[in-house]
């Protein structure tokens, strides 16, 4: 049996939040199998609560020499990746992305189009250049008037395995949303489907875990008898649900003392699990800040507050800190500063 403490610690030692880590860039966004990269900035900020001596150049360089990559791979969102392990996880993920274009808004107004003749259009178009989603809708709207421009676009996002070019996610630069085809910008896409990889990795770095955590993490459905037949260890949490666990999977003691922390929007920890009490409170859930996407502060490990960076920083806390919990926000707080290269202090509200 495993506390919620226990499973906390464990997070965080996987996540490389309980001590940073000397791993380079591209080992660490490979052991965290990708980041969460919907808002381009979010990955630096993750990096940087994570690794020892990160700097913006470390990881804005991978992404300006296609090193590093943004697609939509785990559940249809943008995530950053290593252009190898681009290779390992689209091709898992490839038919969940089809699938997830069918239940989406834009599938209903492309009804009876074939969704392989749209997929050949729309390689044919990126092939001539890299387009954003409104370019390459219109071009299609060209082929199809009747329909849809907006969801034209969108769909070849979703069928077609596709990336964001640079300067999109460079540090410090700005550009809309440019897609290329993966095998062009990448030189070929994965064809290897292994699936039992995927989940070790991602137990690996998030477990231990339940089915659905892994199934909701990915956007993959169907794992429960998947699970069992990996050789995994297998727990159980306080309220008896069952969890899986790679063998070799560290367990930290629960009471391992965990620094404070401040995460970006949709950090990797609060959407890694269908019951993330293990980071984060039902009710500071409740509080949208998940789903709202509002940058977090840990403290004990747990949510305990949301920030921005404004002429300073604003930390809003949800609980009284201690003293020596409100030196450690002020002395990170500071050096968050210093990494974002913002003027100004650290103000901490209730």
């Amino acid at each position: 049996m495993i506390t919620l403490r226990g499973l906390n610690r464990a997070l965080l030692h996987r996540q490389l939040l309980l001590e940073r880590s000397d791993l380079t860039v591209p080992d660490a966004v490979d052991h965290l199998v990708g980041m969460q990269a919907q808002e381009p900035p979010a990955p630096y900020y993750g990096l940087w609560s994570r690794l020892r001596d990160f700097t913006p150049d470390s990881l804005g360089e991978l992404v300006a020499d296609g090193k590093v990559v943004r697609a939509p791979l785990q559940r249809a969102t943008i995530h950053l990746v290593t252009a190898a392990d681009h290779a390992r996880v689209e091709p898992v993920l490839r038919a969940m992305l089809r699938r997830r274009f069918t239940s989406s808004p834009f599938r209903a107004v492309l009804a009876g189009l074939d969704p392989d003749e749209l997929v050949r259009e729309g390689a044919r178009l990126l092939a001539e250049r890299p387009r954003t989603r409104p370019d390459l809708g219109r071009a299609l709207a060209e082929r199809w008037p009747e329909l849809d421009a907006e969801s034209l676009g969108h769909a070849v996002t979703y069928l077609l395995p596709v990336v964001q070019l640079p300067p999109r996610g460079v540090w410090g630069r700005s550009g809309q949303a440019v897609w290329a085809q993966a095998a062009r910008w990448l030189g070929a896409v994965g064809e290897h489907e292994d699936l039992a990889g995927f989940v070790r990795r991602y137990l690996a770095a998030f477990g231990p875990a339940t089915v659905k955590d892994v199934q909701l993490w990915s956007g993959l459905t169907r794992l429960k008898d998947v699970l069992p037949g990996l050789g995994l260890r297998v727990l159980t949490d306080e309220t008896g649900r069952e969890l899986y666990d790679v063998p070799e999977g560290p367990l930290p003691d629960p009471d391992t003392p965990a620094p404070v922390r401040f995460l970006p929007e949709f950090d990797n920890v609060l959407l890694g699990h269908d019951d993330r009490t293990r980071v984060i409170s039902t009710e500071d859930y409740r509080r949208g800040i998940v789903i709202g996407g509002k940058a977090t502060l840990l403290v004990d490990g747990f949510v305990n507050g949301v920030w921005k960076l404004a002429q300073g920083l604003d930390v809003q806390v949800f609980r009284p800190l201690t003293d020596a919990q409100r030196a450690d926000v002020l002395a990170e707080g500071e050096r968050l500063l210093a990494f974002a290269g913002v003027g100004g202090e650290v103000r901490i509200a209730a």
